[in-house]
């Protein structure tokens, strides 16, 4: 819709209606001034900042030239620099992974007859121990701390389940645990395969200083009593 000319508009500027409005919007202006001014004051200040910094590393690179300036190349000398060997970095983290593994590693072939007492319970003592060591292991001086029990479990799996058992009480700071290995009744033939391997085991753990077979009420010929370090 088009306005014929000469005619004045209906609508007309809005004004304040008392001094209450005059003053804030004069506070409100001046609170934009302030703003643009701060913001003029802080790109002034970067950019002046920036100035320095280039005009110190232009004066750091002139006094590099200069100190250059009476520097000339050394003439051949036809000398030949000796090929220098390449040493090949070690693993050592892999080689002390690779030591560990290997001590955790127990063989089902060593044997331990020589290291073992003829007696009923075919016990076990590390050089330099006393004979005594064995006879108080066998009579429940020290107090049994925790136990594994590898029945139902084949070699392999009880093999590492005692690694790790071992390691456990290491750990714990368990002085004396009990290892059940089981008569062998329930295995084909009723041949008791854990218990013929559980003491070669135990023999190769540095930490075992000496086991003994349990006494009737913990265990008796189905269970080992291990003293660690």
């Amino acid at each position: 819709m088009t306005r014929s000319p000469g005619r004045p508009s209906s609508r007309r500027p809005a004004r304040p209606e008392s001094l209450a409005s005059f003053d804030a919007l004069g506070r409100h202006l001046r609170a934009e001034v302030q703003v643009r001014e701060g913001q003029a004051a802080e790109r002034e200040r970067i950019e002046r900042e920036e100035r320095r910094r280039v005009s110190e590393r232009r004066r750091e690179a002139d006094l590099f030239f200069e100190a250059l300036s009476g520097v000339v190349p050394l003439r051949p000398t036809g000398r030949i620099d000796p090929h220098r060997r390449e040493i090949p970095a070690t693993a050592v983290q892999r080689e002390r992974d690779e030591r560990a593994a290997l001590d955790a590693s127990l063989s089902d072939e060593i044997g331990i007859d020589q290291h073992l007492e003829t007696d009923e319970s075919l016990s076990f003592r590390r050089a330099p121990l006393g004979p005594d060591v064995v006879r108080r292991l066998r009579r429940g001086e020290w107090t049994v701390r925790g136990q594994i029990d590898l029945h139902g479990l084949r070699v392999d799996e009880a093999r590492e389940a005692l690694a790790g058992f071992l390691d456990e009480a290491l750990r714990r700071e368990w002085r004396c645990v009990r290892v059940i290995h089981g008569k062998g009744l329930g295995s084909i033939g009723r041949e008791p395969v854990l218990k013929a391997k559980v003491p070669r085991w135990l023999v190769q753990r540095r930490e075992v200083l000496a086991f003994c077979q349990a006494r009737p009420n913990d265990g008796g010929a189905g269970a080992v009593i291990v003293l660690l370090r």
